[in-house]
């Protein structure tokens, strides 16, 4: 039988293994992808919560219902600009802090 500890694995040896170590070509897309998917992640939870559909958010920003879908996919990654500019239709904000060392 396992101990909790003997199935702990080190993440960082498990990402190396599987997508390369860190500053490798492998691992930038690995890094990109996930950024992506965590990206979209963060916007489909504010515009469900904001109870707003695809179509009305597209709306507010005078793009396409695809667009909003597609970020909302992790196919593309929206710029800053039109990330802050999603944040604000869904009367959120977007605050920047610095990490206490």
């Amino acid at each position: 039988m396992n101990t909790n500890e003997e199935m702990l694995t080190d993440l960082s040896a498990e990402l190396d293994k599987e997508f390369g170590a860190p500053g490798t070509p492998e691992r930038a897309k690995f890094d990109e992808e996930a950024y992506a998917f965590y990206t979209s992640q963060i916007l489909l939870d504010a515009r469900k919560e904001a109870g707003m559909t695809q179509s009305e958010l597209a709306d507010r920003l005078s793009v396409t219902k695809s667009y909003i879908s597609r970020i909302e996919k992790g196919v593309i990654t929206p710029s800053v600009a039109t990330f802050y500019r999603i944040m604000h239709a869904l009367g959120m904000r977007v605050e920047v802090v610095k990490p206490i060392v």
